[in-house]
């Protein structure tokens, strides 16, 4: 039987567990915080936005060109994929399992390589990080571990 690995994520964790039969129970094993992710804007960017004086002397102030909170959470995307491809590279595991919000389900496999992306055989649209494992594994399928 193949090795699977189910993650469970939001904006501020990665839960990673993993799972022998079809009826056994998930058993967690590994996970990632980012406390950033609970942050404000405000609490993110340290400094206020400068401001740009005009030839008339009216002015305004600056934007920033990206919004840091999302940047932080693409950021934290970027971490789970780079844990993900470290472990298979290392032949951890041979399938996939993701489960996260649709919003950050899509920044995941954003950053997951071609080749990581061919070991995903489930994914589900949920935000259950912080459910316990038994509520978890009531919300999955039964074929999990995928054929």
């Amino acid at each position: 039987m193949k090795v699977t690995w189910i993650l469970v994520a939001d904006s501020t964790s990665a839960r990673f567990f993993s799972v022998e039969t079809p009826s056994s129970p998930l058993l967690e094993f590994d996970n990632l915080v980012h406390t950033e992710g609970r942050m404000h804007d405000r609490d993110i960017t340290t400094d206020l936005p400068g401001r740009i004086k005009s030839s008339d002397g009216s002015g305004h102030a600056l934007e920033q060109p990206t919004d840091p909170k999302k940047h932080d959470i693409e950021q934290f995307a970027h971490e789970i994929a780079h844990y993900l491809s470290d472990a298979h590279n290392g032949n951890k595991f041979e399938q996939l399992v993701i489960v996260a919000s649709t919003s950050f389900l899509g920044l995941i496999l954003n950053q997951l390589s071609a080749q990581l992306k061919r070991t995903v055989c489930f994914e589900l649209n949920k935000n259950i990080a912080t459910q316990n494992a038994a509520d978890i594994r009531k919300q999955l399928p039964d074929f999990i571990p995928c054929g």
